[in-house]
C-alpha cells in the first residue's frame, strides 16, 4: 500500500552523510535535486509513476551518487541531508548553506 503523501511528508527527516552511507552498498540511496520536492519524488516512486520519475532521471533531477559526489561527502562525513524512505529507496537531499 502506497503511503499518502501527507504521511510522507511526515516521515522526512535529517541526517549526516556518515549515517546514510549504508544503504549505498545495497543501491538503495537516490540523490534528489534541491530544486525538486523530497516528497512529490518520494510519493512517484513509491506509486511506481514511471513518467514523472523518468522525466526526472532525464533532467538530472534523480540520480545515483556520482562519484564527486561521494568523495565529497566521504571528506565530510557531517554534510547534512535530508531524506525519506519510499521503500526500497532511501532518497537524499543534501542541504546547501543559504547564500546572502
Amino acid at each position: 500500500m502506497t503511503q499518502s503523501e501527507e504521511e510522507l511528508t511526515l516521515s522526512v527527516d535529517m541526517a549526516p552523510w556518515e549515517w546514510l552511507r549504508d544503504h549505498l552498498p545495497r543501491g538503495g540511496l537516490v540523490v534528489v535535486s534541491p530544486e525538486l520536492d523530497l516528497v512529490a519524488a518520494g510519493f512517484s516512486i513509491a506509486s511506481d509513476d514511471s513518467v514523472a520519475v523518468g522525466a526526472w532521471i532525464d533532467s538530472g533531477m534523480i540520480s545515483k551518487p556520482s562519484a564527486t559526489q561521494l568523495f565529497d561527502w566521504d571528506a565530510d562525513p557531517d554534510t547534512p541531508f535530508r531524506f525519506l524512505i519510499a521503500s526500497p529507496y532511501v532518497l537524499i537531499q543534501p542541504l546547501t548553506p543559504l547564500v546572502s
